[in-house]
């Protein structure tokens, strides 16, 4: 036996409840969380973006297609996110697939963007080489004008992702740090639960 019991306990509440707790404790971005991708031949990468939705399919955040994180997404989709609150002192890791975001999900999230963020979308050829901030703000002020009246469409490179999670764990500092651990398992349609040494 290996101490992993099938449960009821459901943990996108227990995010939700830990991120309300985030909201109201981080001074900066608690929705901010390291995204890790792999190269196809297993080579990872990080770096921080912004969790911009999570509900019962998994965890979605948004991203020029183009990219270094969206070019190795397309060759092998699967990442990890890691959250970490350090005033909180906890951290949830997840862990699996990912495929893309509907486009009226896409949609929707661009056009609740800042104008200048929508621009920005436009203008920023994400992770490639800038050769000079003001060739930056020159394409922002060129897209400026060319959608100077009415709605601002969402660039065709632009779009979403959803981490559909398979391994969620849950960490929380303890004393002389025998932390505690809870990972939740998903096959597809229950959710197993363990718990780790620390």
């Amino acid at each position: 036996m290996d101490g992993t019991v099938t449960t009821t306990e459901d943990p996108y509440a227990l995010f939700q409840d830990w991120m309300a707790e985030a909201t109201k404790g981080e001074i900066n971005d608690p929705n901010a969380v390291c995204l890790a991708t792999a190269t196809p031949d297993g080579r990872p990468s990080a770096r921080m973006v912004l969790l911009k939705g999570v509900d019962a399919r998994g965890f979605v955040f948004y991203t020029n297609l183009d990219s270094r994180k969206g070019g190795e997404l397309a060759a092998n989709p699967f990442a990890a996110l890691c959250f970490h609150w350090k005033t909180l002192q906890r951290s949830i890791r997840v862990e699996g697939k990912v495929e893309a975001v509907t486009e009226a999900e896409a949609d929707a999230y661009y056009a609740s963007r800042a104008r200048t963020s929508r621009l920005g979308a436009w203008a920023s050829k994400q992770s490639r080489p800038l050769e000079s901030r003001f060739a930056l703000e020159k394409a922002v002020a060129e897209y400026g004008l060319r959608y100077a009246v009415g709605e601002i469409p969402r660039p065709p490179f632009w779009s979403g992702f959803r981490v559909l999670p398979a391994r969620i764990e849950f960490w929380r500092d303890m004393p002389f740090r025998l932390h505690e651990r809870r990972v939740f398992h998903s096959d597809g349609a229950a959710w197993r639960l363990e718990a780790l040494y620390p």
